[in-house]
């Protein structure tokens, strides 16, 4: 059932007029006035094309002085704020009311998902046997696109808190209080900053993963999985059988003071802070929850009985108290809160405890707890009391296996270049010499490095003196390995898994990985008196993930990775220590950024159907990690569609993504959404999973290989030729994007840029994509795609016979029926429809040289045109035709982003002149300008939503 658009245009009026209000008071009425002019100038623009709307937008804007412009930029980014706030509690009420009319219509629910793979012909049994073996995993990243500040998420939530409220029967007062209520947080809302004063550092980002955690985790996943079993136990075949319970299929995982590759900032300090605050956080939840069950389960012995092993477990507790004698739950509740506070002082050095407690023995792992529960758990099924267990202690239960006591699982990631780097010292240091010569790491060939490394693997004398010192970087990165050796000790093998080369390009770039590890304790190398290594232990060691990233190192992955499986020493520690499992992450930001959007996903697609074979090849199982952004040009777009689109074999139960950014804040603002956004995720990992194994996959690839190898390359060339082979490109940039703007904005703990100056290699493929966004031109999400298909329609592949028109129904039969093409363009087609030349015409004249600012935009203007029309030619129809109400949404978000937009150039552009005059600007008119800019920034890109 479609829902009327009047419901969030009603709450999108309600918002708005509120703002509006707290504007006026706050602010008066001439200023008042100013922005009320320009958002009708907007919207009449948008709706009706007068140009002299937009003379009058734009006129407007130019006069404004310093303080109104700040004004305006505050106004019309928190009216988007709120906007967004309306839409996502629209969405959430359209999910609910699909539900609540017991259909099948919700695309991605587990009702729809678990029917559709029934109506397929898939068995319960395929279905229980993917959640046994399924590993699926959202990582969280510190990414630098979110702008908001967490004070300003915080009143977002509250906002939210009070919308949710209207779906209730309200009485006249009630509806006047919430009004009061909604009026006091935007009102706070808008004398809250929105910027930053300081840059964020990795303390402050760790802090904000921390809130994601407790508001939308922790209550959000134990409810999927109760969620889940329900729809599991009402399919057809199932119906007079519950299905066991579900193992922990889903997790988390988080970067965040892990991460250190580009981050000057992330060291042992911060690695050991980030896991010691996932702990905090998740043995609150464990002490809360316990001490919540203590007061629900009052059962008493004279109303009920309990089993033996549930009364023993009540005789160990150390409550005396006589109202308690009969009730044996609250007993064992009791002593088990005295275990987890115990456990919690031991692992975090703190007291967390909510409530006091008694003297006890910590528990040894997190089994040890869950098998505590358990007991009570199986006390009250066995004695009719299964609906008390529904209560709470279900959730609690699942939630112990899914979150341990680490809370989600934090990955090391460091440059391949580091390494090398690290190395080269140590050896030196040592003064090792290797087949009679004295090593000079670096200088080696990449077969003598590989030589030298399995050698060293082999041996028991260590590389690292403690008597050495060394140079400041290898120091760090030591005690980085160092720290996370203690941490898997102390909290277990979940806390720290997987360790992430990045721009892995050879073999030698993940063994140096295992080198390392074992120099610092996170491999061991015991051996037998008579000197034989000892069988590995299952605990021994972190996962080298390999991050193939540009367009050669996707290309070259699936040999290395032949090549890394090939040898005896890491398939026994994969077989041993791994389940079997080698996990491979890919790159969709700088590949994109080094050859274009189609070449990019089309390398990308390719380098996976190549790993499946080289997986399969050697009989070890593969898990993807996708690094994926917020922008398409960064492999944005649904997630859903994204995974059923993924290359046949490459899902296989086994899936990891990079949740970065605004995409964080968009997904999971609350349990609700949030929940909602992870059954997605599960939906997709399920389906595309179980529909390989029964044969019902993608079968286009052989047949449209040659078309899109021969467009891949043309698509490439052309981007290449604009980013890397016009030389006033980096002139045309670094002048009509704000990327010098973003460089400045707190957002992050990392810096923008590899290295200082102004280079396109060196800039970061994060604040390329954002920038291009800011501007409305997103050329990383469809520049050269126009060309390569125009020339494939027009010329064809050399050699082939086919007519222009067979190429079209081609191309046209690509779209309907492969996925991965189809969604390719799906998102193009969205970048499309959100990028404006108008706009970006605006911010090309920031470019002082004429010819330049001609020469770059026209290549731009006409690629963008070709674009459009080719994809009309496939599609059949305009932009987004087939959704007409996602258009006219954008049409009235268009209203508020455009006058951010003008309001950004002009703000440049004085900035920019106050920098080049000889007239001195006093440093509160210039850090007030920056100030606006940075508004505009938020704004822009809470707009937009995908931006980064």
């Amino acid at each position: 059932m479609k829902k009327t658009k009047s419901e969030q245009q009603q709450d999108i009026r309600l918002l708005g007029k509120i703002l509006g209000q707290s504007i006026y008071e706050s602010e008066g009425k001439p200023i008042f006035d100013v922005i009320e002019t320009v958002r009708r100038s907007a919207v009449s623009f948008r709706r009706e094309g007068n140009i002299n709307d937009s003379e009058v937008l734009q006129d407007k804007i130019t006069s404004l002085s310093d303080d109104q412009a700040n004004t305006l930029s505050r106004a019309f980014s928190y009216f988007l704020h709120l906007a967004n706030l309306a839409e996502d509690r629209d969405q959430n009420k359209r999910h609910r009311r699909i539900l609540l009319e017991n259909n099948n219509e919700l695309r991605g629910s587990f009702k729809h998902t678990l029917l559709k793979l029934k109506e397929q012909g898939v068995s319960l049994d395929t279905i229980q046997e993917f959640f046994t073996q399924a590993s699926i995993v959202p990582v969280l990243t510190a990414h630098p696109t979110e702008v908001q500040r967490k004070s300003t998420l915080d009143l977002h939530r509250e906002i939210a808190r009070c919308l949710a409220l209207y779906d209730n029967p309200l009485t006249e007062y009630e509806q006047a209080e919430l009004e009061i209520e909604l009026a006091g947080h935007i009102k706070t809302l808008w004398l809250t900053r929105m910027l930053r004063f300081n840059k964020l550092m990795v303390d402050d980002e760790i802090e904000n993963a921390i809130a994601y955690f407790t508001n939308t985790f922790l209550p959000a996943i134990p409810k999927l999985y109760t969620r889940l079993n329900h729809y599991l136990n009402t399919l057809p075949e199932n119906a007079q059988t519950n299905t066991p319970s579900l193992p922990a299929f889903l997790k988390m995982g988080s970067w965040i003071g892990g991460d250190r590759d580009g981050n000057p900032f992330v060291n042992a300090d911060t690695l050991k802070h980030a896991v010691l605050r996932q702990s905090t956080t998740i043995f609150e939840y464990y002490l809360n929850e316990v001490h919540l069950l203590g007061s629900e389960l009052s059962l008493s012995t004279s109303l009920t009985q309990v089993t033996e092993a549930l009364q023993a477990l009540s005789d160990l507790s150390p409550d005396q108290s006589k109202h308690r004698q009969d009730e044996p739950y609250r007993r064992a509740l009791i002593y088990i809160y005295a275990r987890l506070a115990a456990t919690a002082q031991q692992l975090t050095d703190q007291s967390i405890a909510i409530r006091s407690t008694h003297v006890a023995e910590p528990y040894t792992n997190p089994a040890a707890f869950a098998s505590d529960l358990e007991i009570i758990i199986d006390s009250l099924k066995q004695n009719q009391a299964s609906t008390v267990v529904t209560l709470h202690l279900d959730k609690l239960f699942q939630a112990v296996h899914v979150f341990g006591f680490h809370l989600a699982t934090l990955d090391l990631r460091q440059s391949s270049d580091v390494h090398e780097r690290i190395l080269t010292e140590l050896y030196r240091r040592a003064a090792i010499t290797f087949k009679g010569k004295p090593v000079n790491y670096a200088s080696l060939s990449e077969e003598e490095k590989v030589d030298l490394l399995l050698d060293e693997l082999n041996q028991s004398r260590p590389l690292v003196s403690p008597w050495q010192g060394y140079s400041e970087e290898t120091t760090k990165e030591l005690g980085i390995l160092h720290a996370a050796a203690l941490v898997c000790k102390r909290y277990g093998k979940q806390t720290i898994q997987q360790y992430i080369v990045s721009h892995t390009e050879t073999l030698s770039d993940m063994l140096e990985v295992l080198v390392l590890q074992q120099e610092t304790g996170l491999i061991t190398q015991e051996r037998d008196e008579n000197g034989k290594l000892l069988p590995l232990s299952a605990d021994d060691g972190l996962i080298v993930v390999p991050l193939f990233e540009t367009i050669p190192d996707l290309q070259a992955g699936a040999d290395i990775m032949d090549r890394w499986l090939g040898l005896p020493a890491v398939k026994s520690r994969i077989r041993y220590t791994q389940n079997g499992i080698q996990e491979v992450m890919l790159g969709y930001s700088d590949s994109n950024k080094d050859g274009g959007y189609l070449t990019s996903n089309w390398a990308l697609y390719k380098t996976e159907l190549e790993l499946v074979q080289v997986f399969e090849k050697h009989d070890i199982r593969l898990r993807l990690f996708h690094g994926r952004g917020g922008s398409v040009g960064r492999g944005g777009g649904s997630s859903f569609d994204a995974i059923l689109a993924q290359a046949p074999g490459t899902v296989a139960g086994q899936i990891r993504l990079t949740e970065q950014g605004e995409v964080i804040q968009s997904k999971y603002k609350n349990a609700d959404i949030g929940g909602w956004h992870l059954e997605l995720l599960v939906c997709a990992t399920l389906e595309a999973s179980v529909t390989a194994i029964t044969g019902s996959q993608d079968k286009h690839m052989e047949k449209f290989a040659h078309a899109l190898d021969h467009m891949s390359a043309i698509a490439q060339a052309s981007y290449r030729q604009l980013v890397y082979g016009t030389k006033e490109f980096n002139e045309y940039y670094f002048a009509a994007t704000p990327i010098h703007e973003i460089a400045g904005l707190n957002i992050g703990s990392r810096p923008a840029s590899r290295k200082s100056g102004q280079r396109i290699d060196d800039l970061r493929a994060i604040p390329w994509s954002f920038s291009w966004a800011q501007c409305r031109l997103m050329i990383p999400g469809w520049y050269g795609v126009g060309t390569a298909i125009e020339t494939y329609l027009n010329e064809g592949i050399p050699g082939k016979s086919e007519t222009a028109e067979d190429r079209l129904k081609q191309l046209q039969e690509m779209d309907q029926n492969w996925p991965f093409f189809r969604t390719m363009l799906s998102n193009m087609e969205m970048v499309l429809a959100k990028s404006d030349l108008n706009i970006g015409k605006q911010y090309s004249s920031l470019v002082t040289q004429t010819s330049t600012r001609e020469k770059i935009f026209g290549m731009i203007e006409t690629e963008h045109t070709k674009t459009l029309a080719m994809l009309k030619k496939i599609t059949g129809r305009k932009l987004l035709a087939d959704n007409p109400e996602l258009v006219a949404a954008l049409q009235e978000r268009f209203a508020y982003i455009d006058p951010l937009n003008y309001l950004q150039v002009e703000v440049i552009r004085r900035q920019r002149e106050y920098e080049k005059s000889k007239v001195k600007v006093s440093k509160f008119a210039s850090a007030r300008s920056q100030r606006t800019i940075h508004l505009t920034i938020n704004g822009i890109a809470t707009g937009l939503r995908n931006s980064g």
